[in-house]
């Protein structure tokens, strides 16, 4: 199963976080499908690849819960369902 979820890279305390398309299967860190976007939750910015996304989200792909508030946040469902 594809999943959307967080990849984290950057310093210790320092993090941000790339959304990435994975087989659920594969570890945290692992080697990405599709990379969709960037969040970086100490400053607030998403950077985000709206046309892949919902072409992934159109395929199946789950996202996790808190990929699932950035999208809620950025209206990416509004486009999905339209």
């Amino acid at each position: 199963m594809v999943k959307l979820r967080l990849k984290r890279f950057g310093k210790k305390r320092e993090a941000s976080y790339r959304i990435v398309a994975m087989d659920s299967a594969s570890r945290r860190d692992g080697r990405p499908l599709e990379e969709l976007g960037i969040y970086n939750p100490r400053t607030g910015e998403t950077r985000l690849d709206v046309p892949a996304i919902t072409k992934r989200l159109q395929q199946g792909a789950k996202p996790t819960q808190t990929v699932h508030h950035i999208l809620q946040r950025a209206q990416v469902y509004q486009q999905v369902n339209a």
